[in-house]
């Protein structure tokens, strides 16, 4: 079964920019739910890298093994270079 979510006042401004972004045949009720899903699913990753950092910070103060910032850039660098088109 459905549920509804809670009706939404908003400024006519707010109104007038989301509908004018709407797509061929997409409805206000279709781009809200879109919106709303795609802000779950981010605030699901976002809670999920945090746990994931807490954690490696834990890691490292038990180990006592840290990675230098030049080095987490180095890697982050070479991770966007085999991810990147040729020009």
């Amino acid at each position: 079964k459905s549920a509804t979510i809670p009706p939404l006042r908003v400024t006519p401004d707010l109104r007038h920019a989301a509908e004018s972004v709407l797509r061929d045949e997409e409805s206000l009720s279709a781009f809200v739910d879109s919106a709303l899903l795609k802000q779950i699913e981010f605030r699901k990753m976002q809670k999920e890298f945090i746990a994931r950092g807490l954690v490696a910070r834990e890691e490292s103060k038990q180990s006592g093994q840290y990675v230098s910032k030049a080095e987490s850039l180095a890697a982050l660098d070479a991770i966007l270079s085999r991810h990147r088109k040729p020009e």
